[in-house]
């Protein structure tokens, strides 16, 4: 199946460009509306969709749940489509990016998944693949507060967290 991207006039990803609006709605408080929009949009793009849209959204969506088993499924499927992901895909959307970049973020956020569901030994499994993966981020601030959320995590969970 080819996949037809829809783009602006001026080659933005329109995708993109609406789980961008929705994350600002999320941003600015209104979680409603943006689960809202993510869900709208999760059925457009749907299952077999584009990795970088559903990676993209899946993420963002985790983060509108109130309860942590569903914030935990919708991280495990941001995770699942980055490993379908390529370097071309990602670079398409923006040439600063990379795939190895995401790993961090999302295994930091299945870590504190799985402390918020009481299963301390899988957010210590991802806890190290996220330090194991850190290499890839910048030296700029979104690499230090992934980095200082790594460290907080670990803190949280307890000695052993990094180790093994």
């Amino acid at each position: 199946m080819v996949e037809r991207q829809e783009r602006t006039a001026d080659g933005e990803d329109v995708v993109m460009t609406r789980i961008g609006q929705a994350v600002m709605l999320q941003h600015a408080g209104d979680r409603e509306e943006a689960r809202s929009r993510f869900l709208a949009l999760w059925s457009e793009i749907g299952e077999d969709g584009d990795a970088l849209h559903r990676c993209t959204l899946a993420h963002y969506m985790a983060d509108t749940q109130d309860d942590p088993a569903d914030e935990l499924a919708w991280d495990l499927r941001a995770l699942s489509a980055a490993r379908e992901l390529t370097d071309d895909r990602v670079d398409a959307h923006h040439h600063s990016l990379a795939v190895r970049g995401f790993y961090p973020s999302l295994h930091l956020n299945l870590a504190a998944d799985y402390v918020k569901l009481a299963r301390p030994e899988a957010a210590r499994s991802h806890l190290r693949l996220a330090r194991g993966a850190v290499g890839a981020l910048g030296d700029d601030s979104y690499g230090d507060g992934i980095r200082a959320a790594l460290d907080r995590l670990e803190t949280q969970v307890g000695e052993g967290a990094a180790e093994e």
